[in-house]
């Protein structure tokens, strides 16, 4: 292996979790669901490419226990597991596409939320899953409670910056202890800076430690500048648990960057891995000209704005 990938594939020990490079598969919707024969082949190709951990897409956590079972998602971790790889899966508080407010919501309802994420933890423990994430970046939910401006609530979940980070810090309470007895990681992915939200990386940052004291094990921390790889993530680096990044980082030299210069720990290869599933397997190999590039041109997106498997079209077959 050229020593000047190296950085890219030297072990992570988390926990009691070993990833074995640096690589993530980060949660992007792709439209085969979780429990069918396609969701396993899409997951199990991505794994078996060489990624260290995959996270599952967004799912919502009123799914669990009516469609999604421990038993029906087992085949979906086994076929991660079969690659190689660790299997986490991101849950979403609502059904997504709900238009739905912090100030919709009643305390009963917010009760409700928070015994959700508690049986889709139990449900994800059964599975196998090595990890769960709670969706807390991008404008949705979680981060509208955290948002000074979307939050508008006048009671123990609105107001302060205490307060706004209330209901994160109560997910992870909430799952923190299923975790523990299953040796599944807590992940919780963020993002840093949203001047439309009126928040930015110094109240994400007390978020952030808040979170690492509650008991997270790993910041996925969403999107990155234009300016520099893993700009936005290297801030949270002090706080004592791995960080991973996003953002163009299937372009080599920009992954790299984001290691060598300790920005992140992990570094997340989204479309690069819709377009190339063996991605990692090539760069360790030195292929890079083999590699199936993204072209940006976005129609992974619109696949899913379609509601139809997601594809690129830069597959040369199928």
């Amino acid at each position: 292996m050229n020593k000047e990938i190296a950085p890219l594939f030297a072990p992570l020990q988390v926990g009691r979790r070993t990833l074995r490079n640096r690589i993530v598969l980060p949660p992007m919707v792709v439209n085969r669901g979780l429990t069918t024969a396609e969701a396993c082949q899409w997951y199990g190709e991505r794994a078996a490419g060489g990624v260290s951990l995959a996270i599952v897409e967004a799912s919502d956590s009123f799914r669990f226990g009516t469609e999604f079972t421990g038993e029906n998602l087992r085949p979906l971790v086994d076929a991660i597991h079969a690659g190689g790889a660790l299997a986490a899966i991101q849950v979403f508080p609502i059904r997504r596409g709900q238009k739905t407010t912090p100030m919709d919501l009643t305390p009963a309802d917010i009760a409700q939320l928070l015994a959700q994420y508690r049986l889709a933890a139990e449900i994800c423990a059964v599975a196998g899953f090595d990890g769960i994430e709670p969706h807390g970046a991008h404008g949705f939910l979680l981060n509208q409670f955290f948002s000074p401006i979307r939050n508008q609530r006048t009671d123990d979940y609105g107001g302060s910056l205490t307060n706004r980070m209330r209901l994160a810090r109560q997910v992870v309470e909430t799952i923190r202890p299923i975790a523990d007895r299953a040796g599944m990681l807590v992940l919780y992915r963020h993002t840093p800076l949203r001047d439309d939200f009126g928040y930015g990386i110094p109240d994400s940052l007390v978020l952030a430690e808040a979170l690492v004291g509650t008991g997270v094990d790993i910041l996925d921390i969403s999107p990155a500048s234009g300016i520099a790889p893993g700009d936005r993530a290297a801030p949270f680096m002090k706080l004592g648990v791995p960080v991973i990044a996003v953002n163009e980082l299937n372009l080599l030299p920009r992954a790299l960057e984001t290691l060598n210069y300790g920005r992140a720990h992990l570094v997340a290869v989204g479309r690069g891995l819709i377009a190339d599933p063996n991605w990692p397997i090539k760069v360790r190999e030195g292929r890079e000209e083999e590699i199936v590039q993204c072209v940006c041109c976005d129609e992974c997106h619109a696949d899913l704005r379609r509601g139809v498997a997601v594809r690129c079209a830069e597959w040369r077959t199928g």
